[in-house]
């Protein structure tokens, strides 16, 4: 178990390097002509970091329903008001530092193979989250789950999903203790270069090249409903932009600041 750590507080605070004046560049995704409000709130929260350029990205089915601000880039969007072309997404993932795909997706296929497509040629880091993960998984992952710049912040229950999209012999299970999923983390993240956050037992997991760390859920400032709603993934999101090559101690960071 050299692989696993209990942290309840932080070894080191990567806050200090947060920079004082605006740089870097973000992109926050997401949104159908439906379900948009929690990517303009996590975009809003997002301006307490000094990011240089940060763009809210959304369906231009949304272009009406929403003022054109010079932070908001709106792509073409099929007839149910969801992303459509691959390579708009493809262009907008290299044009940031970072991208944040944040979810809120319709569940037609032309979106998931847009997302998935443009996911799989991009080469810029991107923490996927909430049914965004659920696109990916339906999506023939297996070429994706080699992008050494990917996270994922997913639910249990997605991983497993995600785990047997790629035929992985290890299960997921609610039923089972931490030592067990962190150990299905530890092997799965030797397997494949992405990173995982998840929760299980009241326990915050990140793991990536075979380590495991656990934060339990009550030294954060989060509830587990809190956990899933995009704030948490948008804090890991810009702490990982100012600490590129230290993702474990950057997402730690951002659990307990």
């Amino acid at each position: 178990m050299d692989y696993f750590e209990k942290i309840e507080k932080p070894a080191t605070d990567l806050n200090w390097n947060i920079p004082e004046k605006k740089q870097g560049s973000l992109n926050v995704i997401g949104g159908t002509s439906e379900s948009f409000k929690n990517e303009v709130k996590v975009a809003e929260f997002l301006n307490k970091y000094p990011i240089a350029e940060l763009n809210l990205v959304l369906p231009d089915a949304l272009k009406n329903k929403l003022p054109n601000l010079p932070n908001f880039t709106f792509l073409k969007s099929t007839d149910s008001g969801s992303f459509a072309d691959q390579d708009e997404l493809l262009n907008t993932f290299n044009s940031a530092e970072y991208n944040l795909l944040l979810g809120d997706l319709s569940k037609n296929s032309i979106t998931k193979k847009a997302i998935s497509s443009a996911v799989k040629s991009s080469d810029k880091p991107l923490l996927i989250t909430r049914d965004s993960v659920d696109a990916i998984a339906e999506s023939q992952p297996e070429k994706l789950l080699m992008n050494t710049n990917l996270c994922f912040m997913a639910s249990l229950a997605q991983l497993q999903k995600l785990l047997r999209a790629v035929y992985y012999p290890k299960v997921l299970l609610l039923s089972q203790s931490l030592i067990q999923v962190s150990e299905v983390l530890h092997k799965f993240t030797l397997s494949y270069p992405v990173a995982i956050i998840t929760l299980h037992n009241e326990q915050i997991l990140i793991a990536k090249n075979g380590e495991v760390k656990a934060i339990p859920l009550a030294k954060s400032d989060y509830s587990v409903l809190m956990f899933w709603q995009g704030e948490l993934a948008a804090k890991i999101a810009a702490i990982n932009l100012y600490n590129p090559n230290n993702f474990i101690a950057a997402s730690i960071s951002a659990i307990f600041s």
